[in-house]
């Protein structure tokens, strides 16, 4: 499948579709994955795919020293082309100027390939490879309903464990591609908004505040969790405001991108439970 995917990237380069493809690359035989981004239609054997192709390279698509090449095509499997969808519906990204290629991708043995639905790229340009799209038997919150399953008490200890290992490297907002602000609020000190030491204090607001605004747009990449040098189990958290999204709104981010996202659309079927 390498060779079609190198042919689908050096076809829309050579025809001026786009000038830039974010694409996996690999340093040496066995290494790690990398970013890579070609220019040349020459360079793109340079370009891999294999069990190490994790990252979701969408991130790359906001950061303005991408966008200074021109327009690019961005390669994605089914998880990350989700990303896409929410891009677009926040205007991050125009579709009629960039080009995405679809892997198709049976699994590349993380946590969240148990459950996964969309080994077929959806809503892509151009889909290279092709797999059955069985259904999973797992529960994409399956981990989430283990912990839901203990007392408050329980959970709220589980969480200040979590927390205490924060170092506010603030990895997981780098590699997020839907952190896309110019500037964070955690970042402002004028006034300061969250406390910039790691302090249990300032941890908790760090991360609930990420997750909130991560709520009815975090796709399930997993991106976060995977770069915590610390290990903190962050999509666990952004995946309790996702289902919170699914069982209140019916809406999953990135599925459809013809439905409103939930948050900053109105439905006047939603339910008002929560009105005391």
């Amino acid at each position: 499948m390498i060779e079609q995917l190198r042919e689908a990237c050096r076809k829309v380069l050579v025809e001026g579709k786009v000038d830039v493809v974010i694409g996996y690359g690999e340093e040496t035989p066995g290494g790690a994955v990398y970013p890579v981004f070609v220019r040349k239609a020459d360079d793109v054997s340079k370009l891999v795919w294999n069990e190490r192709c994790v990252s979701n390279l969408t991130t790359y698509l906001t950061r303005k020293e991408i966008k200074s090449l021109g327009r690019p095509a961005v390669i994605v499997k089914g998880c990350d082309a989700k990303t896409l969808v929410v891009l677009e519906q926040e205007s991050q990204i125009d579709r009629t100027q960039m080009y995405s290629i679809g892997v198709a991708c049976s699994g590349l043995g993380e946590v969240k390939c148990a459950s996964c639905d969309c080994h077929m790229p959806k809503r892509v340009d151009e889909v290279v490879g092709t797999v059955a799209e069985a259904e999973s038997d797992a529960s994409r919150y399956a981990e989430l309903e283990a912990l839901m399953a203990k007392t408050p008490a329980e959970r709220w200890a589980y969480w200040q464990e979590e927390f205490s290992r924060c170092i506010k490297c603030y990895a997981c907002r780098a590699v997020c591609p839907l952190c896309y602000c110019n500037r964070c609020l955690a970042d402002k000190n004028r006034p300061s908004c969250i406390d910039s030491s790691t302090t249990p204090v300032g941890n908790m607001a760090w991360q609930i505040m990420r997750a909130f605004h991560l709520a009815g747009r975090c796709v399930g990449c997993g991106e976060c969790t995977r770069a915590c040098p610390a290990g903190i189990n962050l999509d666990l958290l952004n995946k309790s405001l996702a289902l919170s999204a699914e069982e209140n709104f019916h809406y999953r981010a990135g599925t459809d991108p013809e439905t409103p996202p939930v948050i900053g659309s109105f439905n006047t079927g939603d339910k008002e439970e929560f009105i005391g």
